[in-house]
């Protein structure tokens, strides 16, 4: 269940195969030179009989056999010391469960449809994703710590928010804060109105908007600090605008 367990795990496995691989070498090894023979022409068609009046005792070769049921014993033995120097291994598996670990981490129904989630809407937050699936936010939390635990999900944290993200490098940091920003229906309209020049100011956001200016204040100075607007004085008015460093990541995801 923890990351220390399934290191423990995953460094008995190798130790494991490595003992197979030189167990596998050795058997080959012996067997080849328990079976060297050199051919040569045979003067009489009887089984056994000698050759230069030598006497003849006839041998069955079980090395194979027995080094095969030695490698089986070996495998017994060190899966038990494996368990047994794993007491949350052992506890588990007299209770019936398995430490979850990168490969069976999606095979759990809910923790694989909230991971799709997570692609699916790349920077969503917790309560969002509890209230979408009609889960309970126990289980949600659950199944994330299990996520990031193996890392399938990256966590952002958004002025005291959490957010979630894919874990395979997809998203820059500008990326994330331009999808964090979108999460915000208020924040989207506020960009679109100035991607499309129609307003730039606040009075003429708020009403295109239908909020209050006092509104458009308070989002665009988070907008502000993340850097994604900047702000600019026209006479008595202050002119907004995209950050042109963000312009291209804006307009992808608008």
């Amino acid at each position: 269940m923890e990351p220390r367990t399934t290191h423990l795990i995953f460094t008995s496995t190798k130790l494991e195969k490595k003992l197979i691989i030189c167990l596998l070498f050795f058997i080959l090894a012996t067997t080849a030179e328990a079976t060297e023979y050199t051919v040569s022409p045979f003067p009489s068609d009887q089984s056994g009989a000698s050759i230069n009046g030598e006497e003849v005792i006839e041998l069955k070769d079980f090395t194979v056999y027995w080094q095969f049921l030695l490698w089986l014993a070996l495998m017994h033995v060190l899966s038990i010391i494996d368990i047994l120097l794993n007491p949350a291994k052992l506890i588990f598996a007299i209770l019936g469960f398995r430490i979850v670990d990168g490969v069976n981490v999606l095979d759990n129904p809910a923790r694989d449809s909230i991971y799709a989630y997570i692609k699916a809407n790349p920077g969503v937050c917790f309560s969002d994703i509890a209230k979408s699936m009609g889960l309970n936010r126990g289980t949600v939390k659950y199944h994330i710590q299990i996520l990031e635990t193996q890392k399938k999900i990256d966590v952002y944290k958004d002025s005291g928010k959490i957010r979630y993200f894919q874990n395979n490098s997809m998203y820059g940091e500008r990326e994330k804060k331009v999808l964090v920003a979108s999460q915000s229906i208020t924040n989207q309209r506020i960009i679109s109105e100035i991607l499309n020049g129609k307003c730039n100011t606040n009075l003429d956001l708020a009403r295109e908007i239908g909020v209050s200016r006092g509104t458009i204040s308070w989002y665009m100075k988070n907008l502000k600090e993340i850097g994604l607007i900047k702000e600019a004085k026209r006479g008595r008015n202050i002119i907004y605008k995209i950050n042109i460093s963000y312009k291209n990541l804006v307009e992808r995801y608008r």
